[in-house]
């Protein structure tokens, strides 16, 4: 692992967020060079406090131009064993501290991220795709959500209350919520910091002991991470990293006996199955996040320009490659042609190259298997639908050496086509005139996710009516930055309804670090 030089501090949330930031933008470029010298370096996994090889190693490259980002040690089911062991003899004496000084540590850790923002965020570009401000907001969500999982300790005295004692003063009664053990997290690509940091940080403060698998499209923000936990000083074995394929090391998190807990972002399949499989012998806690088929609804009465910025920006951010994704939109028929061009003139004047440049705020798709999705999204939309805009691989300007896409937007498929269904992952958002929000609601409704929602409307009767029936976890109104995308710990919760979750508990919200302990009633008699 490579020390990274320590930036000073510029907070930064994704409402903050503006390219005009002249500040910001030098600080970025400052953590790019540094980021650059740190390419091509080879890296091991993390077991116990010690680096160590794999089985053999792979390589990661930039999809934006097939750069060599680093080569890897390729973790073996005996290194993840080798990695629960560790974490296993490191829970006693992790789960015993007092959380005080747990959460002191993992505050620590929170503030070294943002220290180390710029560089961190410049590899994340490099290594994902992600604009320069869609990347800053990944890392600092990420000390965002530890600290949140902090403030919950502290605001609930470590979860150690008292309770009644029926009027018997011989009698103390407590209910204390207390660690599980070893926790494995897999993690997705799409936030490789956020959603690794953050579901660590929450296991780590509540006592429990960590077994990492970052993605293997983001290997290199997995390295930042367990860097970072080193430098706060956490003890040897509390946070391990095996790197590799989930056919090795992920299934052996899934299948091994001694791992208590799991957490899992990914697609429904993958994650549903997990749910079914992980616990063989007695029930485990498994927190799992399985995406979105999110819908917008235009109503008439909205205000057009408004939502048309808000899809644009949720449809196609990070390439549409967000669980929140605006994938479908449903408008009433009286604005639609308005709405329509309003948001294709935004389409088109989206600016798309390397998204570590300024000017660019689209970059590109993660990989090749991404590529061919699109390829056949846009051939079945081309074949049972319309293409409004979009539809293409871009090659102009150099554009070929990477996996660049047009942001594309399709209408007239028929109601239950597969790409009003499926999530795709991909840019790619479908227009659906409806005649009423009552059709809405029903199609938005019509779905085994529900994750996020967005509507647009100046009327309070129909904003209400959508409060009260749309089946999702995370819902916005009139929101011009993003209609179904966007939030932050301690401010927006992040978590789905029906097959979008296995908990119904969101990230950065009240009721999440409890899903990483059990309670315990505890009765003393004098």
């Amino acid at each position: 692992m490579t020390d990274l030089a320590i930036a000073p501090r510029l907070k930064i949330t994704y409402a903050t967020l503006r390219n005009d930031n002249d500040e910001l933008h030098a600080q970025y470029e400052g953590g790019l060079e540094r980021a650059h010298g740190l390419l091509g370096a080879y890296h091991r996994n993390l077991v116990g406090g010690a680096e160590r090889d794999g089985d053999g190693t792979f390589e990661k490259r930039t999809p934006i131009d097939g750069t060599v980002m680093g080569t890897f040690a390729k973790g073996s089911r005996q290194d993840v064993r080798d990695a629960i062991d560790a974490a296993e003899r490191a829970f006693p004496v992790w789960s015993r501290m007092p959380w005080q000084d747990r959460v002191a540590l993992l505050r620590r850790v929170a503030d070294l991220i943002s220290e180390r923002q710029m560089e961190f965020s410049a590899l994340l570009s490099m290594e994902v795709g992600k604009n320069r401000l869609e990347a800053l907001g990944d890392v600092e969500e990420t000390a965002d959500l530890i600290r949140w999982s902090c403030d919950m300790m502290e605001r609930n005295d470590g979860f150690d209350h008292p309770m009644g004692n029926l009027g018997d003063p011989t009698v103390h009664t407590r209910s204390v919520l207390k660690p599980y053990g070893v926790w494995a997290v897999i993690s997705p690509f799409n936030f490789p910091f956020a959603l690794s940091g953050g579901p660590a940080g929450g296991a780590l403060v509540a006592g429990n002991t960590v077994v990492y698998k970052p993605s293997s499209d983001a290997p290199l923000s997995g390295v930042c991470l367990a860097q970072v936990m080193q430098d706060a000083r956490l003890p040897d074995g509390v946070f391990n990293m095996v790197m590799g394929p989930g056919e090795s090391v992920g299934a052996e998190l899934q299948e091994n006996e001694a791992v208590d807990g799991i957490i899992f972002t990914g697609s429904f399949e993958v994650g549903f199955s997990l749910y079914k499989g992980f616990a063989e012998t007695f029930p485990k806690p498994t927190i799992i996040e399985m995406g979105g088929k999110n819908p917008a609804i235009v109503s008439r009465h909205a205000d057009l320009d408004e939502a048309a910025e808000g899809v644009m920006r949720a449809a196609f951010g990070f390439t549409g490659q967000k669980c929140s994704a605006n994938s479908r939109v449903y408008v009433e028929r009286p604005v639609l042609d308005e709405f329509t061009r309003l948001l294709l003139d935004k389409t088109q004047a989206i600016t798309i190259g390397d998204p570590t440049l300024r000017e660019n705020w689209l970059g590109p798709v993660i990989n090749e298997r991404a590529m061919a999705r699109y390829e056949n999204a846009v051939g079945e939309a081309r074949t049972d639908g319309r293409l409004l805009i979009g539809g293409e691989r871009l090659t102009r300007d150099g554009l070929d050496s990477g996996f660049f896409v047009a942001p594309t937007v399709a209408t007239d498929l028929p109601v239950g086509h597969r790409l009003l269904r499926e999530e795709l992952f991909l840019p790619f958002t479908v227009l659906v005139p409806v005649d009423s929000i009552d059709e809405a609601l029903r199609l938005s409704n019509d779905s085994i996710l529900g994750l996020t929602a967005g509507f647009y409307s100046e009327e309070e009767a129909e904003i209400q009516r959508f409060l009260d029936e749309i089946e999702a976890g995370v819902i916005y109104v009139n929101r011009r930055a993003g209609s179904t995308t966007g939030a932050w710990p301690g401010i927006q919760p992040f978590g789905g309804w029906k097959g979008s979750t296995a908990t119904g508990k969101s990230g950065g919200g009240f009721y999440y670090v409890q899903q990483f302990m059990r309670e315990q009633s505890q009765t003393i008699v004098e």
